[in-house]
């Protein structure tokens, strides 16, 4: 026979005596005494049971599988003081701290003998008609001790938070700047618009704004000269008969100006002609001052007598010019 001292864990200690008390006389042991104690890890039991060497495993056993235990430790029984619960939550005692006694500051009367020095050397006087002085007073020395500067306040930390980064700008596509090589004239689309604008004189723009769009990019400007040509060409035969030939300043003077002035507002100046607010060229657009050009040479051609004559744009409204300007050389 063998005595044990069990010491079990358990959160609860109601009916938890009876239910162990059952499972150790079922292992064939029985209980000789037990002791309760509450701690702040939980309810402490200590057993002491006693019975048979080889049912302690079946007791082992049996208290593991109790679900009301959170531990347990099973250990052989010795007389003497109890054995500390292994389940006991320790304290750390505090070590008491002796004060170390406050230094002794030896106090010297400084003012007694200060004032006696000084009574002992001041002259004896004799002043007639007055009275001496009683006593003389001596200059008090504080034996305080010199006050210490406060100490210096410790510097504060101050935390910054780093800022979140703002999001990255869109890319933005960059379209690439494509030269257009010059094509030639879309002769079918000038010949099939040609009976309209021959109809519609002198309110031609419209129609001059469809052809440009009707066109491609690269034959834009020559067919616009195209139509501007075959135009001048139309107007100069109808309303103006041929006749002797004129010089390139009496020409403009009396047939370009006065057929351009049907269409547009122009000024002669020297061998250049000003148009204002052309219907063509819009400002922020693309000129299109190649019509004038074409119209001019087609309509003063026959009257200079010269296949050499030159019709360019020197600056243009849709280029950012107040307006378009034209110059004429033969």
């Amino acid at each position: 026979m063998i005595e044990l001292e069990i010491q079990t864990l358990s959160e609860r200690r109601e009916g938890l005596l009876i239910e162990l008390g059952r499972a150790v006389v079922t292992s064939g042991f029985t209980l000789q005494r037990q002791r309760f104690t509450h701690d702040a890890n939980g309810v402490l039991l200590t057993m002491i049971v006693r019975g048979p060497a080889r049912k302690q495993r079946e007791l082992e056993a049996a208290l593991d599988a109790n679900e009301r235990i959170i531990s347990f430790n099973a250990s052989t029984f010795e007389e003497g003081a109890p054995k500390p619960h292994f389940a006991a939550s320790r304290m750390m005692a505090a070590q008491a701290v002796v004060p170390a006694p406050a230094p002794t500051i030896d106090v010297v009367p400084v003012v007694a003998t200060v004032a006696a020095k000084a009574k002992a050397a001041a002259p004896v006087a004799v002043v007639i008609g007055a009275e001496a002085p009683e006593s003389f007073d001596a200059p008090v020395v504080s034996a305080e001790p010199d006050a210490q500067p406060e100490p210096e306040p410790e510097p504060e930390f101050i935390f910054v938070l780093p800022r979140t980064p703002s999001p990255a700008p869109a890319a933005v596509a960059i379209t690439p700047f494509v030269e257009l090589i010059p094509e030639g004239p879309d002769e079918e689309a000038v010949v099939k618009v040609l009976p309209k604008l021959e109809n519609e004189y002198p309110l031609i723009f419209q129609r001059l704004q469809t052809l440009e769009r009707s066109v491609p990019e690269a034959a834009r400007e020559s067919s616009l000269w195209l139509a501007g040509q075959r135009t001048g060409v139309w107007v100069f035969e109808r309303d103006y008969a041929p006749g002797a030939k004129l010089g390139l300043r009496e020409a403009i003077e009396h047939i370009g100006m006065p057929a351009l002035r049907a269409l547009v507002e122009v000024e002669h100046k020297g061998e250049q002609l000003h148009i204002r607010n052309s219907p063509l060229c819009i400002e922020g657009g693309q000129s299109s001052c190649k019509f004038f050009s074409g119209y001019l040479e087609g309509l003063l051609g026959a009257a200079v007598g010269s296949d050499s004559l030159s019709v360019f744009a020197v600056c243009c409204r849709s280029c950012g010019a107040d307006e378009c300007v034209l110059a004429i050389s033969d």
